[in-house]
């Protein structure tokens, strides 16, 4: 069959999305990958070229009465439009949207041709754009069942957040060694999503001077605008660290860390759980619907992580949860097991079943 994935504007929506193409092009089907002007799109797919992509002007909702509206309306007309021209050509039989306004033309115009159309939604509660992309679909395709009851008059599946393929557990010791530190030391990992989070980038750095009694050594991806700051605090503390704004190769971070400190974004919780790291989560504090607090809480309560909210985060909150993680490693280990147990490792594998399903059906 001929998929079309929209996976473009945040890394939580594009990454999932290519896993999903990874899996349908390994079962012969051809794929078209609707994506974001958004360097960060440009970026991912700057070392997939066996992806063909299209390019929609990125869309998110203003208030009906901002005068901004009219750039949005103008714009979603645009991708609108461009979508139909495309599919005249490309002749999909199913459009898969994994999120946000990105998504919603190509699934109206999916809509409009009488093909099948499905959503995914990674998060715990739905945005604005899913909630509104639900009337149009077959079914929705869940990362979390909780999200269930905010599509009451839709059908839904749970596949959970697909996951990358190259996402491999590699040897601890190794991936320490590619970047550069020391195999037997322990490992934090820092990071902050797609972007990056000056959020923690700042309350890891304030807390830096706190951790030199800590053997411990860290990883921090803390995108492009934070890179030097991070890295001069690094050295000036003399703690060991790999400092990158981003890493294309994340099985190498995530294989190299003992446990993590992060954002709680559905993709980023999909790819920890998948490797099994016990994580210190700050929820970004301004997400819609305070989305990622209830992601973060689904993990909570796992026993497979620690909330620290960003409004209440002190340099000192912060290395108390540090020195806990680095200090117990059967604390470490029990909420490794914890965390395991939140990833179905075959998400990908189960959302292009689905796409399948709906299209023969």
């Amino acid at each position: 069959m001929n998929a079309v994935i929209a996976c473009g504007g945040t890394g939580g929506h594009l990454f999932p999305g290519i896993a999903v193409a990874e899996v349908l092009r390994e079962r012969g089907h051809e794929v078209l990958l609707f994506v974001s002007e958004k360097e960060i799109d440009s970026l991912a797919l700057s070392t997939r070229s066996q992806f063909q992509f299209e390019k929609l002007p990125t869309v998110g909702l203003p208030s009906i009465y901002s005068p901004a509206i009219f750039g949005f309306l103008r714009r979603f007309v645009e991708s609108l439009s461009r979508c139909r021209s495309i599919y005249q050509k490309f002749k999909p039989q199913v459009v898969l949207g994994m999120g946000g306004f990105t998504s919603t033309a190509p699934i109206l115009a999916g809509r409009m041709r009488g093909i099948s159309t499905l959503l995914h939604e990674s998060n715990a509660i739905p945005g604005r754009a899913n909630r509104l992309a639900a009337k149009m679909v077959r079914a929705v395709l869940l990362g979390f069942k909780e999200a269930a009851k905010f599509f009451p008059k839709s059908r839904t599946e749970i596949t959970g957040t697909p996951i990358r393929t190259e996402l491999q557990r590699l040897d601890r010791e190794s991936a320490r060694l590619k970047l550069g530190l020391q195999p037997q030391i322990t490992t934090m990992l820092v990071m902050g999503g797609s972007q990056g989070a000056s959020g923690i980038n700042q309350a890891i750095v304030k807390s830096l001077p706190l951790l030199h009694e800590s053997n411990l050594q860290v990883i921090h991806l803390s995108g492009t605008r934070d890179e030097r700051l991070v890295a001069d605090n690094y050295r000036r503390e003399r703690i060991p660290s790999f400092v990158a704004a981003f890493h294309h190769h994340m099985e190498e971070v995530y294989s190299a860390a003992d446990f993590a400190v992060a954002r709680s974004g559905a993709a980023s919780l999909a790819e920890i759980a998948s490797f099994e790291l016990p994580t210190i989560l700050i929820p970004f504090p301004y997400a819609a619907d305070d989305h990622q607090t209830r992601n973060a809480e689904i993990f909570e309560r796992a026993g497979a992580a620690f909330i620290l909210k960003e409004s209440e985060l002190t340099p000192e909150s912060l290395v108390q949860r540090i020195r806990d993680l680095v200090d117990r490693p059967e604390q470490r280990r029990r909420m490794a097991e914890r965390s395991s147990q939140l990833a179905p490792r075959d998400a990908a594998k189960r959302v292009a079943a689905t796409m399948e399903k709906y299209t023969q059906s």
